[in-house]
């Protein structure tokens, strides 16, 4: 029963695995804040990426890749909201596991950071076109992608923030934390560009 939603979960999880401004901005968080405070970015990646999932299931997607000029502001709003949460990262300082002052990138901002990406349309996009077959009508497919990718962002991000928890224990100066900071806002500006190549 489970065979034929094999493809379907290898691909989530390759997509949902491979590094981006997502998985950077949860390696950031889980390093700076723990795990337990990064959980409300989680989720909302997480949602983001399961409601866009369904709504491409549902259409929405092929919507959006028809306006141009839709596409053109998502792309332009989103690069700029991403090289806004670069700066902010290139600027921390280290980790503040311990500290109730700042505050970790919250929940709407994860799914804010999902909806605005075209690149994330057209992967959800081609995933209802190519599972098609799986559902007996729109519905049931939106449930599928949105339940899968879910699930699959949920986990993978976890690994990712697991990632950045690990980089907390091992490092200890803060020029260290410096060189990881603007490598990970490097790595959040390089996802920017992506979205740019079309």
């Amino acid at each position: 029963m489970l065979e034929p939603f094999l493809p379907l979960l290898l691909f989530t999880a390759v997509a949902t695995l491979s590094p981006g401004g997502a998985s950077a901005l949860v390696t950031a968080s889980g390093a700076h804040f723990g795990y337990r405070r990064s959980l409300p970015l989680i989720a909302g990646i997480a949602l983001g990426l399961a409601s866009m999932g369904a709504a491409a299931a549902a259409g929405l997607g092929a919507v959006i890749e028809e306006l141009p000029a839709l596409q053109l502001a998502i792309k332009a709003v989103g690069s700029l909201y991403l090289a806004w949460l670069a700066l902010q990262l290139a600027l921390g300082g280290p980790p503040h596991l311990n500290r109730g002052t700042v505050r970790p990138t919250r929940f709407a901002a994860g799914v804010w950071l999902v909806w605005h990406n075209p690149k994330g349309w057209a992967m959800t996009t081609g995933a209802a076109a190519s599972f098609v077959a799986l559902a007996d009508g729109p519905g049931r497919l939106s449930a599928i992608l949105g339940i899968t990718f879910g699930v699959a962002a949920a986990i993978s991000l976890t690994l990712w923030c697991i990632a950045g928890l690990l980089l907390a224990r091992l490092l200890r100066r803060d020029w260290q934390w410096r060189v990881v900071n603007v490598a990970l806002a490097l790595l959040l500006l390089a996802s920017i560009v992506p979205m740019w190549l079309d």
